[in-house]
């Protein structure tokens, strides 16, 4: 078990270059198994989503090489289209393999995906998409098989802009003859990177964020090259600790438009931001003021991943708070914690009020998925005394060096292990 170890109460100050993104480092490391060569990633954040997504390649007959933040992976030697549910359940975003495979490999044989539970995943939109292409998917208990069959190009209409349907129907499409046409498309950032990335590898791919992607055709090419673009999420982090400890920093190698809905109610809530091409700076007095209504949508809306992190820099804000959440219904699983932290939050079905309370303190809470774990340390930052946050591996699955990080901006944050303390004073209650 992983144990946070906070000390609050620091302001931060300085400067973070933001790290890849994890959201589109996944589907484009399945992407990999589409070149019949080899590919150069760089900026590959190092995360234990995308250690597990690394360790399916090579299972899947990948050969695969690190060097910093540079992956290098060599897909001439595919030789398996199954993954098995030991690696298949390390991550929700593994079923993006499913269409990597097909294209590929003309078949796939799978276990449902795992990764955070924030209700229920349907990946009937997936499957939908994927026989709209002639694909011939059998779903026993907890499997998908997905037998021999020649795609055919076709039109793909989602009732909902899903990200990963969007991807598995892009990656599929490759593989598909004729054109293929995705109405109502997902239009989020990660989209559009997965379509840079397919188009160096020789498909013809235009449409990426709007919400119609057209396939045309794909040439495999036998190198490519890539560069993963900046988390917007993790961007997003960034400014939320920084709004609710106070301080000024600066968020650099990010584009700023792709988390502009959170930038916006920061700065209704006080905090000053100057944006310059790839720079972002915030600005706190650590002193909020109330916003709302936050409700979450698909992009280009406010995006539900950075809802737990708003929440935390808010708990100190002057006034009432209103969330409203439309993407998961158990997306507010971080409020027992945040509670116990100090914070005064209602819960009525999809909706949150917050209520800004004078001072946090310091206690020993459970993180329960990536974001609400994120949320627990930043209001574990903002408050008074010492917390400790225990974390069965949930953070880590999308932040690289997060107490490092932050400590370099002056916070004072030590990830341990149970049964570690290195000299430190924390102790686990």
């Amino acid at each position: 078990m992983d144990i946070w170890r906070i000390r609050g109460g620091k302001r931060l100050e300085g400067e973070y270059r933001v790290q890849g993104s994890k959201n589109a480092s996944l589907p484009i490391l399945a992407a990999c198994l589409l070149c019949p060569g080899t590919v150069e990633l760089r900026r590959v954040p190092r995360l234990r989503d995308v250690d597990a997504a690394l360790e399916i390649l090579e299972h899947l007959g990948c050969r695969v090489r690190r060097e910093g933040d540079r992956v290098y992976i060599d897909a001439s030697g595919v030789s398996s289209c199954e993954i098995p549910h030991a690696l298949m359940e390390r991550m929700r975003s593994s079923v993006i393999f499913m269409g990597a495979l097909l294209s590929r490999c003309g078949e796939a044989h799978l276990s449902l995906p795992g990764g955070c539970q924030l209700g229920k995943r349907p990946i009937d939109l997936h499957l939908m998409a994927l026989r709209t292409l002639g694909a011939q998917i059998e779903e026993t208990e907890g499997e998908i098989r997905c037998r021999p069959a020649a795609l055919r190009g076709g039109t793909i209409l989602l009732p909902f802009p899903s990200v990963g349907a969007t991807e598995n129907a892009m990656l599929a499409a490759c593989a598909a003859r004729g054109e293929t046409v995705i109405r109502g498309a997902a239009r989020e950032p990660e989209i559009t990177a997965l379509q840079d990335f397919l188009c160096s590898l020789g498909a013809r791919i235009r449409g990426a964020g709007t919400d119609t992607v057209r396939v045309l055709g794909f040439t495999p090419r036998r190198r490519a090259r890539f560069v993963i673009p900046a988390d917007r999420i993790t961007a997003a982090t960034f400014a939320c600790a920084c709004a609710g400890c106070g301080g000024k920093i600066s968020l650099t190698g990010c584009d700023p438009r792709h988390f502009s809905t959170v930038l916006y109610f920061l700065n209704q809530a006080g905090c000053a931001i100057i944006q310059k091409n790839d720079r972002v700076t915030v600005s706190s007095a650590g002193r909020l003021r109330a916003v709302g209504p936050v409700i979450t949508a698909p992009y280009p809306g406010f995006p539900t991943d950075a809802q737990p992190l708003l929440m935390a820099a808010l708990l100190r804000a002057e006034g009432e708070s209103l969330f409203t959440e439309n993407i998961f219904e158990c997306r507010y699983r971080q409020v027992p914690a945040l509670r116990k932290l100090g914070g005064s939050i209602c819960v009525s079905g999809r909706e949150a009020r917050v209520r800004g309370v004078e001072r946090l303190h310091g206690a020993a809470v459970d993180a329960t998925d990536l974001r609400g774990g994120a949320s627990m340390i930043l209001a574990g930052l903002a408050a008074e005394g010492e917390t400790l946050v225990r974390d069965l591996g949930h953070v880590t699955r999308g932040y690289e060096n997060f107490d490092s990080c932050l400590r370099s901006l002056g916070a004072e944050l030590y990830l341990t292990h149970e049964g570690e303390n290195h000299g430190l004073s924390f102790q686990v209650p």
